[in-house]
């Protein structure tokens, strides 16, 4: 049976567990829309888009916790179409909306790219790129862009797309969720044999086979399903509290 806490107190762990304070990011970490005070089920999900707050209404939810929240730099501010629908639908339902974005890529215990090193199994050794988000790091022994290709479809439930140079054997491993595309410069520089992000743009292609670096593409929401997923189960071990991840696919 599960237990019964106040939002107060979640946010503060999460405060201190993640640090938000320390970065410099494109929209507000930790509460965005708050809901009722005391919180004992945690519906968790990549994005808050509308079949995600749905589920969450209809599973009970008290919190809904993101890794895409709401209120990005630059974005229009009025409350219209979309947005005004997902909005009111949170706040008839009285659910607060928790969201973590770079803190959660960093984090070297439930971060996105501390998962994604672990499921891979790659050594973690260096961070690097944008408020140092990115790692690098070395298989126990060099494998192929095929079975590296293999290992990320079968962790990510999404076969990657690879381009560079395709017999390259690959040791040293450099990795960044999301839209990081751009890292694969530096990953690089730090001798990196393969670079892995989420999405690719047309000058990657032309980046890793010119430079002599594999690129994988294995998906933004595929390579950001870890930390809130890891994220949310610490806080219901450390709250007894309930915990279910949605997951609204995304291909992209």
């Amino acid at each position: 049976m599960s237990n019964s806490v106040n939002i107060s107190d979640v946010l503060s762990f999460c405060d201190q567990l993640l640090n938000p304070a320390d970065f410099k990011d494109y929209v507000p970490n930790g509460l965005q829309i708050a809901g009722r005070e005391q919180i004992s089920k945690i519906v968790s999900a990549v994005t808050a888009s509308q079949p995600v707050i749905d589920q969450a209404v209809i599973l009970g939810a008290d919190l809904l916790l993101v890794h895409h929240g709401y209120f990005w730099k630059n974005e229009p501010p009025e409350l219209t179409g979309m947005k005004k629908k997902r909005i009111k639908t949170l706040l008839e339902a009285d659910i607060n909306l928790v969201a973590y974005h770079l803190p959660l890529d960093f984090h070297p215990e439930v971060g996105n790219n501390a998962w994604l090193a672990e499921l891979l199994g790659v050594e973690v050794e260096q961070r690097f790129g944008h408020a140092n988000l990115a790692i690098c790091g070395s298989m126990p022994e060099s494998i192929s862009v095929d079975e590296l290709s293999k290992r990320l479809s079968q962790q990510l439930q999404r076969h990657p797309m690879a381009v560079g140079p395709m017999e390259k054997p690959l040791k040293r491993i450099g990795i960044c969720s999301g839209a990081a595309e751009d890292m694969i410069a530096e990953a690089k520089s730090l001798g990196c044999d393969a670079f892995i992000s989420g999405e690719i743009s047309e000058r990657t292609t032309h980046y890793a086979r010119e430079e002599d670096i594999v690129y994988f593409s294995a998906g933004h929401h595929a390579t950001e399903r870890g930390g809130v997923r890891l994220l949310g189960d610490r806080l219901a071990a450390e709250f007894s509290l309930e915990h279910v991840f949605v997951d609204d696919n995304n291909p992209v």
